[in-house]
């Protein structure tokens, strides 16, 4: 990915190229993580590389359809477009608000003497 100093020649040949785009999808688990390269034509978006996840036994049982993925931590749409190097990271839904779990442990430290 070109850096926000990039000159813009180059910005612009990444983005007319036809080569095919190699990014990774991955999903982590407690104990375990998936971590899969694609291979995608130029111009593929997000939708794309969850579809043909979607078909790979190592991410059954996943809901990749309703799940909130986002690019390097960002959270992205579906349309979004791809760019070569690009991590899809598909996150898991949270299992209790993060706020009410700290009130929680805060409460419970102030018990201790």
């Amino acid at each position: 990915m070109p850096s926000r100093s990039a000159p813009r020649k180059y910005i612009q040949a990444e983005a007319l190229s036809d080569a095919p785009l190699e990014i990774e999808i991955v999903y982590a688990e407690p104990r375990r993580a998936v971590v899969k390269s694609l291979r995608l034509p130029a111009g593929a978006r997000v939708a794309d590389a969850l579809r043909l996840a979607a078909v790979d036994p190592d991410f059954a049982g996943m809901d990749l359809a309703n799940s909130a993925f986002g690019i390097f931590g960002k959270l992205a749409g579906a349309d979004q477009p791809l760019r070569q190097g690009d991590r899809i990271e598909i996150y898991r839904p949270l299992l209790a608000d993060p706020k009410e779990a700290r009130r929680a442990r805060a409460r419970e430290a102030r018990k201790k003497p």
